[in-house]
């Protein structure tokens, strides 16, 4: 069942939906202007959120900014027609999307190659019904290096590229009179190409990054909209685990000790599960 919430005066969002791997997507609403940020994955889930928008009486969307690249943030632009700003990988990496035909043997062949995995394979054809010729890709057409600035009137939302792990090309939008920091996927680990992992100094410089802006209320594409202080007490658990594993390398013994210790957890407690995989993930960006 999906689920819409008003999270301030002008920000309306459609929460993550875990089945088929349904991100969240946002509406910014300023008095001349609407961004959307990310259009979904499917046909479906932006047609769902539109109608959301238009019970709730919210001016149109005029444009949209994509996060990333990857399919459940992109494969849904097509639904909405809208001019749809992007990074300059995003655009690239779509405009190669756009030109294969959406087969069982096209998906096969990008999860040879690393560029999707068996996971994504799963979801697809489950958001699509099994029929993976109803994808339809289009590429952005207002396509932006470092950073893009969007007068929404009233309202202004500031799009960085940031990079990291996750994806190559992850922007994260800034919007500055209501606080609002949408991270979009930049904080997760690689999903593609290989186990997944973390490269210690890019996640931290993401950090920095986020942390500089000072957000009131923090945004990730796969999880809820939280309050500075919960974000905070959370990610910096990750933070402390990057820490050790720069302190200590390749190992991990040492680093999960040092880290029950400044959790004050104990030398006999055990790890939260999720810092567990984490530190898991560490070690594998440390492979050459």
């Amino acid at each position: 069942m999906s689920e819409f919430e008003r999270i301030s005066e002008h920000i309306y969002v459609m929460h993550a939906e875990h089945g088929t791997d349904r991100p969240l997507l946002a509406a910014v609403a300023g008095s001349s202007r609407t961004l959307l940020i990310d259009g979904g994955n499917s046909s479906a889930h932006a047609a769902a959120f539109r109608e959301y928008l238009e019970r709730e009486g919210v001016r149109a969307p005029d444009m949209m900014v994509l996060t990333h690249h990857h399919w459940d943030h992109s494969f849904g632009l097509a639904e909405w027609s809208l001019p749809a700003i992007a990074q300059r990988r995003t655009a690239d990496i779509l405009r190669g999307f756009a030109g294969l035909e959406w087969n069982e043997g096209t998906l096969e062949r990008l999860i040879a190659e690393g560029v999707v995995s068996e996971r994504t394979r799963a979801d697809m054809l489950a958001e699509y019904e099994g029929d993976l010729s109803r994808i339809r890709v289009e590429e952005p057409n207002i396509v932006f290096e470092r950073f893009i600035d969007v007068d929404l009137g009233g309202l202004t939302c500031e799009i960085r590229y940031v990079g990291g792990d996750h994806s190559e090309d992850s922007c994260i939008v800034y919007v500055k009179e209501e606080g609002t920091l949408f991270l979009g996927d930049a904080l997760a680990p690689s999903v593609y190409g290989g186990p997944m992992k973390y490269t210690t100094g890019k996640f931290l410089a993401l950090l920095d990054t986020v942390f500089a802006y000072g957000a009131d209320v923090l945004v990730e594409s796969h999880g809820r909209p939280a309050s500075r202080e919960a974000f905070y007490d959370d990610v910096r658990r990750y933070e402390l685990l990057a820490r050790q594993v720069l302190r200590h390398g390749s190992d991990k013994e040492a680093v999960l000790r040092d880290l029950r210790a400044e959790l004050e957890l104990g030398e006999d407690a055990g790890l939260p599960e999720e810092l567990e995989e984490a530190a898991g993930y560490f070690m594998n960006g440390l492979e050459k």
